[in-house]
């Protein structure tokens, strides 16, 4: 029985998903959907990132043994959680059924100013010099959604909550932050089906580079016509129906010809 691992981008945590884990075991008839913590983050705020995308793999990886979770898994990652994924299935493809990236990016394949969009800059800036956390996290989903299937209120509320309890350190961003601008993709495609989820409302990251990531993989490529960076947020119902549709596809077994 396949294991969906949720993987969330920079500086958020399991919490994040809200809603998603739900919806997609719905969808997926999924026995399991665990949603992990990059190190730096939710349970692990205490810990330091790592610099590297690889090694926030192995990171991920122990913390499965830890727990008991056995391979395969299917693996669903969102932007910085995306390019865990991507690097994850091409490093221990044994252990991967799938692989599905959402509104992500790599060096391999994209410039620099597509990866992170000149328009988003001002914004970031102002979600580093936030004076609370509300105030940032406010900021945050506005940069991140367009349109949310959450309330907002109720959102921002959670949201500054679980800054309080589990921050995320300065200096651990910045890991974080490096390890994602650095991240070079393998330019062969891994030994693993993968579907690439993009958003045209994304405001963070270029729709091209997810464009660019299924072109050079031969993958399957999925397009939401209006929603943000954080598109399971945004619509979780569209993201669980597209990777349960696409996974059963996937793992159906072939089918004898009829003549």
């Amino acid at each position: 029985m396949t294991t969906w691992i949720l993987l969330r981008g920079l500086s958020r945590e399991r919490r994040h998903w809200g809603t998603f884990p739900g919806v997609l075991q719905w969808r997926t008839g999924a026995e399991s959907v665990l949603a992990l913590d990059l190190p730096g983050t939710g349970r692990l705020n205490g810990v330091a990132s790592p610099g590297s995308v690889s090694a926030m793999v192995e990171a991920c990886r122990e913390q499965l043994r830890a727990e008991g979770a056995s391979p395969p898994y299917a693996l669903l990652g969102l932007s910085l959680g995306a390019m865990v994924a991507a690097d994850w299935a091409t490093r221990h493809p044994g252990e991967c059924a799938a692989a599905v990236l959402i509104n992500t990016s790599t060096r391999s394949f994209s410039r620099w100013h597509e990866r992170l969009r000149f328009r988003s800059l001002p914004r970031l800036w102002a979600i580093l010099r936030a004076s609370s956390a509300a105030e940032r996290e406010r900021l945050i989903l506005a940069l991140t959604s367009r349109d949310a299937s959450e309330p907002a209120d109720a959102l921002l509320s959670n949201w500054a909550a679980w800054r309080s309890e589990a921050p995320v350190s300065p200096a651990n961003e910045r890991r974080q932050l490096w390890a994602a601008m650095r991240f070079r993709a393998s330019r062969s495609r891994p030994k693993v089906p993968v579907l690439v989820l993009a958003s045209l409302g994304d405001e963070l990251v270029d729709p091209a580079c997810s464009w660019r990531i299924a072109r050079a993989w031969g993958a399957d490529l999925r397009v939401h016509a209006s929603a943000g960076h954080d598109l399971p947020l945004d619509d979780p119902e569209w993201v669980a129906r597209q990777t349960a549709d696409w996974f059963a596809r996937i793992a159906a077994p072939s089918l004898p010809r009829t003549h």
